[in-house]
């Protein structure tokens, strides 16, 4: 079984280290205000869509991000990127820091996305930090932002 394990583990790393260059699709996670899971994928060289699934504030969120990547530096693999999207979200008030005890909150809104990221030629990894501001329409109406780092396997 162990042997089986390396032998997929290795296969995986030598096709993904000739594409690593430029990936497809990417699954991870994201951490910091909200911790989740992150889905990209490109459309084109540049178009990415992201989608996001979080926890915060005992509850949790979707996000859907469209997303514009650009080389910069001159240092190939490193790219960053702009874009925005929409989001919903499904909070206990127990928890929030605006929220009334005991009272689900459902958030609906627009944000924004600026973020940094660079995929190894190595190893099928990509790392990244963004900032992302968020405009909640519905729920508690108002402008607050999250940030935080994704560690995500490239194909």
């Amino acid at each position: 079984m162990k042997r089986g394990v390396i032998i997929f583990i290795i296969v995986i790393c030598f096709i993904s280290a000739v594409n690593a260059q430029e990936y497809k699709n990417g699954i991870g996670i994201t951490a910091g205000y909200s911790v989740g899971i992150t889905y990209k994928h490109f459309e084109s060289e540049k178009v990415g869509l992201e989608a996001l699934f979080t926890t915060r504030w005992d509850g949790f969120g979707f996000t859907g991000l469209y997303e514009v990547h650009n080389q910069v530096f001159d240092v190939e693999r490193l790219k960053w990127y702009y874009g925005g999207g929409v989001h919903i979200g499904f909070y206990n008030g127990d928890h929030t820091p605006w929220g009334e005890p005991h009272t689900a909150y459902t958030v609906v809104g627009i944000d924004g996305i600026i973020g940094i990221e660079y995929t190894f030629s190595e190893v099928p990894i990509n790392l990244g930090m963004a900032w992302k501001p968020v405009i909640d329409l519905t729920g508690n109406p108002g402008l607050w932002s999250e940030g935080g780092f994704t560690f995500r396997f490239v194909f």
